[in-house]
């Protein structure tokens, strides 16, 4: 499973739900019933990771253009 799969993760927390409760019945995970519960918490994941990722690329940007700035005041003095 995933490392994120814990109750404390708050998002995608009715696909973890949803996808546990069809692996309580054993029948339905060795059946495939559970593949479309399973994708719809790999998309959520997905978009979770994807919004994250996108974040830190813009802060480290900002961040980089921060301390481009200032190496210029510096070398300009």
């Amino acid at each position: 499973m995933h490392p994120q799969l814990t109750e404390k993760k708050i998002v995608c927390r009715e696909f973890i739900q949803a996808l546990e409760a069809c692996h309580a019945d054993g029948w339905s995970r060795w059946t495939g019933a559970c593949n479309q519960a399973k994708h719809d918490l790999n998309m959520c994941l997905r978009k979770e990771r994807v919004d994250r990722t996108t974040k830190n690329r813009e802060e480290a940007k900002a961040k980089r253009e921060k301390i481009e700035m200032a190496w210029k005041e510096l070398h300009d003095d």
